[in-house]
């Protein structure tokens, strides 16, 4: 299910590797509406790629059995643009901010796969917030680069 006006767009999808392919391809085609910065398109499906990938390998049956609620909303704050995606899920409670990030490893023989979504997400997102509402993990994530004009 897709919805659209001039600053905000939502899509519903299922917990699944479809759902996530569908969800990127609508974060692209929103993105390109509204003349998105390739950069700034790429840290906000880099976010939103790690979430749902940790809402379908962690999130439980709950995540699986309702849809993952996606909206993104567009604003101008004097010489910024600012981007607002918010992610809402069934699944079992879990808030991605108060686990400690992962250490990074100092050495390539000391990386190991995996691990790093959370980083990611840190790195890649101007602000963040997390709470739990209604039996739903309610995640929105913050994006703001220089506007163009």
């Amino acid at each position: 299910m897709k919805a659209a006006d001039a600053g905000l767009a939502s899509l519903a999808v299922a917990a699944d590797a479809a759902g996530a392919g569908a969800a990127s391809a609508w974060l692209a085609e929103v993105c390109g509406a509204h003349a998105v910065p390739a950069e700034q398109v790429y840290r906000l499906d880099t976010c939103l790629t790690e979430v749902l990938a940790n809402i379908i390998a962690h999130g439980g049956g709950g995540a699986r059995a309702a849809p993952v609620a996606l909206a993104l909303m567009f604003g101008r704050v004097g010489g910024e643009v600012s981007a607002t995606l918010s992610i809402v899920d069934h699944g079992a409670p879990f808030d991605p901010f108060a686990a400690a990030p992962a250490p990074r490893a100092a050495t390539l023989a000391e990386a190991t796969p995996g691990g790093l979504g959370l980083t990611l997400i840190r790195d890649f997102s101007d602000s963040r917030s997390y709470a739990w509402r209604d039996a739903r993990n309610c995640l929105t994530l913050q994006f703001r680069w220089p506007s163009a004009s």
